[in-house]
């Protein structure tokens, strides 16, 4: 006879599968229809690729023998293709987690099948075990990879899996939204009651199904205490049963001015706080502080142990690189320019411009002279405290990255190492891994929001904002007329120092020469260019000006001369084209561009029509455009300038900042007519 308690155990699993049923999908894998193919619904967001039909996840546990949980979470997957260019949802992959000691997550049970519709038929192209592929993503993460068979336009594809985890910190988050739009999201959690996480919801936070209840169940959890003493223990309690459903969720669409799409999709996540096995134990903190993280990162072989060590070997390099300094900011620009302009970023094994861990020793490094962007920062930090300045390494996350909670001391959502100098009560922040690095600013990608300094101590969170980052430009234009009354003129731009390092990496990659023939191209039309030249190009510190000379071709002979007074430097078109956004512009830094123009009347020519001034502020003090010209006896005058005060700007600014570049678009795009003297 099965005991009681067995029977107890089946009669709570079979109440979660019936509560599972009630609030779940009537969908299982292979259960295709012809009217599958053909479903209204889809329609829902016409101008998608593919559309998500069911997207269904499940996360529950088990006691396992290790005095513990195993995790296992299955997923459910189905697609409709709706033309050739939603074929990208074919590529999957999943990710499994395994650590130094040896434990790992398996993958269990996957079937893919591709469905097909052919002359009132629907045929099956099963997935091949041997198409997927096992690819190290990097020391913790190997990827099952593998495509979809049969991929045509109107198919309909179902996954299926289940990955088993030994790590309760794991827990499965679960995205309801994406690049495809989707007919139905569903998670379910079922937390055993020693299991205590925190969880954060982040996105619309509006549901069609948002439950949560206790649900009384058991497991059976084995620990062995050596090889004479094993022991069962048996958790009875209330679990925690969480389930969340959203319908008919619409794709986001990556537009102009946005960090990464993955800070506004809607989501769930969850960190493991602490386990408590019942009331009268001790709880067991999971959740690390960030004093507690910086002294494990610092104790790390592969992050910050060698920055604590002698370093002997640095002592005649660093003789060399600090001789005459008369002082510690001295000191620390030549040991910065040393690193920056000696050391270049290589990637190994995926690593590279992106990642917290090193993959040689610091000796090594200054041996190769090129590593990762850690070992490097990390070399910065070393060298800096031999000279005997206070320095710390700082991780963040990049923008392409998305933005990290400082609230919990997360290492998964940090992604980039730099380093921070405090040096007469200030604090340098610096990034000696990119080769137009100026001392003093990090690279754009690092102004994110919250970085954290990792010091045991004080391990400070330090903000990053786009707004602390001016991108001012400046345009001079003249055109004259020559001795023969042909138009001539000259160009000049200063670059702000963002588009300066832009153009930097651009003419490193091709040729200056390259550069000049592609602004050339862009610009036939209207005029040739000559005597092409950039200032401070291999300076780095300096923001560059652009010079050449040139010839208009629309200033010549005819009756009526039209001439738009920006040259081709204004904006062509308005950067926002949707109708709506759902979520905030970010632009990557402050704008200040300057324009300014100073023509001579074509010769034999008066002028018939000219623009008008204007000027007009967007919300009072955020920002202004303003577009100045006059007629001068013999000349016109313009100046146009756009300042924008602030990087952010929320949804609810969306539909006003679209109607203020369409205006900055219209007044750019006006001409000046001139009309020829008879």
């Amino acid at each position: 006879m099965l005991s009681k308690q067995l029977l107890l155990l089946l009669g709570h699993v079979l109440f979660i599968q019936m509560i599972f049923a009630q609030e779940g999908q009537n969908i299982k894998f292979g259960k295709i229809t012809a009217s599958d193919f053909n479903n209204p619904a889809l329609q829902f967001d016409s101008g998608a690729n593919a559309v998500i039909i069911a997207d269904i996840g499940n996360t529950r546990f088990e006691g396992n023998s290790h005095g513990s949980f195993t995790l296992i979470f299955t997923h459910f997957l189905r697609v409709k293709i709706m033309n050739k260019n939603g074929f990208d949802i074919g590529n999957r992959e999943i990710s499994l987690y395994h650590n130094q000691e040896g434990d790992f997550e398996k993958l269990y049970s996957l079937k893919a099948s591709t469905f097909n519709l052919e002359n009132a038929l629907i045929t099956e192209t099963k997935l091949d075990e041997k198409a997927v592929f096992d690819v190290k993503f990097n020391n913790n993460i190997n990827d099952k990879k593998f495509s979809m068979p049969a991929l045509k336009e109107g198919a309909i594809f179902d996954i299926e899996y289940t990955v088993k985890s030994p790590f309760t910190f794991r827990l499965m988050p679960w995205s309801f939204q994406g690049e495809y739009p989707r007919l139905w999201s569903e998670y379910t959690v079922v937390i055993p009651p020693p299991l205590h996480y925190v969880m954060r919801i982040q996105g619309d936070e509006h549901f069609f199904i948002d439950t949560t209840k206790e649900v009384f169940q058991s497991y059976s959890v084995h620990f062995n205490n050596g090889a004479s003493s094993d022991d069962n223990y048996s958790v009875n309690g209330n679990s925690t049963y969480k389930k969340w459903v959203k319908k008919n969720v619409l794709a986001l669409q990556e537009e102009a001015f946005i960090t990464t799409l993955d800070n506004y999709y809607s989501r769930v996540t969850f960190q493991l706080s602490y386990v408590q096995w019942d009331n009268k134990s001790e709880k067991h903190e999971v959740m690390s502080t960030w004093n507690a993280r910086s002294k494990d990162l610092l104790e790390d072989a592969d992050f910050g142990l060698a920055l604590n060590r002698e370093n002997g070997w640095m002592s005649d390099e660093l003789k060399g690189i600090v001789h005459g300094s008369n002082s510690n900011t001295e000191k620390a620009k030549r040991i910065f320019y040393y690193i920056r302009d000696n050391f270049k970023v290589v990637s190994r094994d995926g690593y590279g411009k992106r990642g917290l861990y090193t993959h040689q020793s610091l000796k090594d490094l200054f041996k190769k002279r090129e590593g990762n962007v850690a070992e490097i920062n990390l070399l910065l930090t070393a060298i800096l405290r031999k000279s005997g300045i206070e320095a710390d390494p700082v991780i963040l996350s990049t923008r392409d990255n998305g933005v990290a909670n400082p609230s919990y001391p997360l290492l998964a959502e940090y992604n980039y190492v730099i380093c921070v100098a405090f040096i007469e009560d200030k604090m340098v922040n610096l990034d000696a891994s990119q080769p137009y690095s100026r001392y003093g600013q990090l690279p754009n990608q690092c102004y994110n929001g919250w970085a954290h300094i990792v010091n045991e101590e004080r391990p400070m969170p330090i903000y990053f904002s786009a707004d602390s980052m001016l991108e001012s430009s400046l345009t001079n234009v003249i055109i004259v007329n020559d001795e023969k009354g042909k138009p001539i003129g000259g160009f000049s731009k200063n670059y702000g120092n963002n588009e300066s390092n832009d153009v930097r990496e651009e003419i490193a990659s091709s040729s200056l020469i390259a550069y000049e023939k592609k602004i050339q191209t862009a610009n036939e039309s209207n005029f040739k260019i000559d005597n092409f030249r950039i200032d401070s190009l291999k300076m780095a510190d300096y923001p560059m000006v652009l010079h050449y000379d040139f010839e208009p071709k629309n200033l010549i002979a005819a009756d009526i001369l039209y001439f738009n007074p920006m040259m081709g430097e204004g904006y062509k078109s308005n950067p926002f084209k949707s109708m709506e956004r759902h979520y905030p512009v970010e632009f990557p830094y402050l704008i200040d561009e300057t324009y300014m123009l100073n023509l001579y009347i074509p010769a034999g020519y008066t002028v018939d029509e000219l623009p008008k001034s204007a000027r007009i502020a967007f919300n009072e003090n955020e920002g202004f455009f303003e577009y100045l010209i006059q007629k001068g006896e013999s000349n016109i005058q313009m100046r146009m300038r756009l300042k924008l005060n602030k990087s952010l700007f929320l949804v609810d600014d969306y539909g006003a900042l679209r109607d203020f570049f369409a205006y900055i678009v219209k007044k750019e795009g006006e001409q000046i007519v001139f009309k020829k003297i008879k």
